[in-house]
């Protein structure tokens, strides 16, 4: 996975499971998935080693992981995302786009 795929995969996972992580998780993911910052940045930030951020955002992403798999449903998106590519029928694929918003 290039980091651009890597990017998008962990904000698709911390949009649907966000919430489950604490707020000094959710703090360091936005900075570092969000506003793009280096673990330098971050650290300096927070005053704490960069090495710190770096394992901080492994275990994070690793916790988004987790959730995904247990619960799936990044993978159930992305399979109802795949039928309505195929659906033909316009303002049933947008009502059904509307709810999934």
């Amino acid at each position: 996975m290039n980091r651009t795929e890597e990017y998008i995969h962990y904000n698709k996972l911390f949009d649907l499971y966000g919430n489950l992580l604490n707020e000094r998780e959710k703090e360091i993911f936005g900075l570092f998935y969000e506003e793009d910052l280096s673990l330098q940045e971050i650290a300096d930030l927070r005053f704490v080693s960069k090495s710190a951020i770096g394992n901080a955002i492994k275990i994070i992403n690793q916790k988004l992981d987790g959730f995904e798999e247990k619960l799936e449903f990044l993978s159930k998106l992305n399979a109802v995302e795949a039928i309505l590519e195929k659906l033909e029928d316009t303002k049933l694929k947008e009502k059904i786009q509307n709810v999934l918003k």
